[in-house]
């Protein structure tokens, strides 16, 4: 049921998400803004795994972002070598402002709903979000 439900709010989301971003700002661009949002410090080498892109690419893209002050550049604080990218007060921004029209667009959708049925999607995201969370610490612990 999981998987057969979760690619198809996933392609909503993320339908949304696009359909509110700017509309300078090209797909990958927009997942590099969403990626550094929810992994700040992220290093060149974890943005072009997501996003699938070189490295050399990435590194393209990513200095396309700062010129643009989405993104800022800084040197790992173990590790001078090591690139850390994290959103400017302008790139969170204009991430929040596609993420929050997208929830507004969500609630539209889950408003046809039953309390009832609302609540019980709740709860069940809310065990999904432990269940999955607590797996995605443990391949992040493994994957450094």
């Amino acid at each position: 049921m999981v998987a057969d439900s979760v690619p198809l709010v996933m392609r909503t989301i993320r339908a949304e998400m696009r359909s509110h971003r700017s509309p300078d700002l090209s797909v990958p661009h927009f997942r590099t803004l969403a990626y550094l949002h929810r992994h700040p410090g992220a290093s060149l080498s974890d943005v072009a795994a997501h996003i699938g892109l070189t490295l050399p690419s990435i590194s393209k893209m990513v200095d396309r972002l700062v010129v643009r002050e989405l993104v800022t550049r800084r040197s790992g604080p173990q590790d001078r070598r090591r690139i850390c990218l994290e959103l400017t007060p302008q790139g969170e921004s204009t991430y929040q402002a596609a993420a929050s029209a997208t929830r507004a667009r969500l609630a539209e959708r889950l408003a046809a709903l039953s309390p009832d049925e609302r609540a019980t999607i709740g709860q069940a995201m809310r065990t999904i979000k432990v269940l999955f969370g607590a797996e995605r610490a443990d391949d992040n612990e493994t994957s450094t």
